[in-house]
């Protein structure tokens, strides 16, 4: 049976979003639902030298209940070159930063007016650079119902990602320092481990040798950072 999942759509999301949609034959969006505030829609983490820090995209207005492909990006402020400079300065000195970063670059330089299709288009290169083999799709008001599983509104900034079913961290190499950071954008993972990075998310998978994970998440690189576990992104 075809797995389908309905989902939101995030910038740059994180690992537990591609653990969760990880298997599924199909991913169904849904651009005429409301924009929510305290969501992934417009922001994403990444480790910087001293800190984990938060990459935001502003969006013109007061934000008004709207349709989420509705919602435009406001170039009046810096943000397309805060975001490129930090990405820049975070990854360059990663493995494979330069084979990655080009892909992205190039969306970012088109200029997208619309958040939906700024998302869209770098989730479509997160999916085909991690190997995963899945169809994305649209689902609109009239259409009848047709996926198998939904997660919307499940993976959201205000609780940990400890609270729900899908993520388990499984560190792995990270620039600056020896604790692990777990579920950041899937930029870092990406840039830090290249074509690993599939096999790294199933290994987090919950569901994974669970057992044998343990409770006490410690390896080679050092201890996982609990303030990030179990701690929201501030709003």
């Amino acid at each position: 049976m075809k797995k389908s999942i309905a989902v939101d759509l995030h910038y740059f999301p994180n690992l537990e979003f591609f653990v969760a949609i990880a298997g599924a034959d199909e991913l169904v969006f849904f651009p005429e639902e409301k924009y929510q505030r305290q969501s992934f829609f417009n922001r994403t983490q990444i480790r910087l030298a001293n800190s984990v820090g938060t990459l935001s995209v502003p969006i013109k207005g007061r934000r008004p209940r709207i349709a989420q492909d509705k919602i435009q990006i406001d170039y009046d402020q810096n943000w397309m070159n805060i975001h490129l400079r930090s990405i820049q300065s975070a990854y360059g000195k990663a493995p494979f930063y330069e084979y990655y970063f080009p892909y992205f670059e190039k969306i970012f330089l088109q200029h997208h007016e619309n958040l939906w299709r700024l998302n869209w288009e770098m989730l479509t290169i997160c999916l085909k650079l991690l190997g995963f083999s899945v169809k994305m799709g649209i689902h609109k008001s009239f259409q009848e119902q047709s996926w198998t599983a939904d997660i919307r509104g499940e993976l959201k900034p205000s609780a940990p990602f400890s609270e729900r079913p899908y993520y388990l961290p499984e560190p792995y190499f990270q620039l600056f320092g020896l604790d692990f950071d777990p579920n950041l954008s899937i930029l870092d993972l990406l840039f830090c481990e290249g074509p690993a990075a599939q096999s790294i998310l199933l290994k987090s998978a919950k569901n994974y040798e669970q057992s044998a994970k343990g409770l006490c998440f410690q390896n080679k690189f050092g201890n996982i950072r609990t303030d990030i576990l179990n701690n929201q992104i501030g709003i």
